[in-house]
């Protein structure tokens, strides 16, 4: 669960069902970055939030979320069923590429199906046990499973924490002790 306000990001944002979620939790005072591809979903985002939270709106970046983005450095991100988008050889990357946007005491908040095989909705799935794995391959802590719930497909999903491990190099502990 987000600590109050912060800055935050939600990469894959969609039609924003965890950004307003982010922005319950989070705070009225806590700055989020809403992170998709697809522009029409990000508008969708934008008149949820204004009908839900008027005068709150989060910044909207049209942008791949695998790729290296012009973000603040962030408290906390929330990344729901879209990791399992990235093929398997590139998780790792992408994961070290978010654990850099992280402060040190920074969190991310990962929502995934808890399988290894895939299907065309959810290609590259990570299971818990598999995620572990690629948490120390990313320079991330263990995972700590947060919570788990039963679904109609792949089984179930489940909700995890990671945060930057202590002695993985981040470009923020890079610059402060230049």
């Amino acid at each position: 669960m987000p600590r109050r306000a912060g800055v935050w990001a939600d990469f894959g944002a969609g039609g924003g069902a965890f950004t307003l979620a982010l922005r319950e939790l989070a705070g009225a005072a806590a700055e989020i970055y809403a992170v998709d591809a697809d522009g029409r979903s990000l508008d969708s985002l934008k008149k949820a939030m204004e009908r839900r939270f008027p005068g709150s709106a989060p910044w909207l970046v049209r942008a791949d979320f695998t790729q290296p983005i012009e973000l603040p450095v962030l408290d906390g991100i929330v990344a729901a069923n879209s990791l399992h988008f990235v093929p398997f050889g590139r998780q790792v990357e992408v994961l070290r590429l978010w654990r850099d946007y992280l402060a040190p005491a920074g969190r991310l908040i990962l929502v995934e199906y808890d399988a290894d095989d895939g299907n065309r909705w959810v290609p590259y799935p990570i299971s818990f046990a598999r995620l572990s794995g690629l948490a120390g391959q990313a320079g991330l802590s263990a995972p700590e499973r947060l919570a788990e719930r039963p679904t109609r497909i792949m089984g179930r999903m489940y909700s995890a924490q990671l945060t930057p491990h202590p002695l993985a190099p981040s470009p923020q502990r890079v610059e402060e002790g230049e």
